[in-house]
C-alpha cells in the first residue's frame, strides 16, 4: 500500500523544477495520484476498511487543493498535469 522509493523518486524526477525541487504542486499532486491508485486498489479488495477510506478521501481532497491552486495560479501547468496523469477524460 505504500509507495515504493523507486517510483517516487521516478515522479519527482518526472515533476520537479529544478535538482531539489520535491515540494511544488505538480510533485505532490503526482505523488498523491499515485498514492489514490494504490489506496483504490487495496479498498476494492478490503471494501471494509474503513480507516483507509478516510485516508483516500483526505488524499483525494489534499490533491484537489493543490490542483485548484495551480488552476489559479497557472492554468497551462494544469492542463499539462490533468492530461499527464489523465486525471479527467
Amino acid at each position: 500500500m505504500t509507495l515504493a522509493k523507486e517510483r517516487k523518486s521516478e515522479l519527482i524526477g518526472e515533476f520537479q523544477h529544478h535538482g531539489s525541487d520535491t515540494g511544488s504542486p505538480e510533485v505532490q499532486v503526482a505523488i498523491l495520484t499515485e498514492r489514490i491508485k494504490l489506496l483504490s486498489g487495496h479498498l476494492k479488495q478490503h471494501f471494509k476498511d474503513h480507516h483507509s477510506r478516510r485516508g483516500l478521501i483526505k488524499m483525494v481532497n489534499l490533491r484537489r487543493k493543490h490542483l485548484n491552486y495551480l488552476y489559479k495560479r497557472d492554468r497551462d501547468t494544469y492542463y499539462a498535469i490533468v492530461k499527464k496523469l489523465g486525471l479527467r477524460g
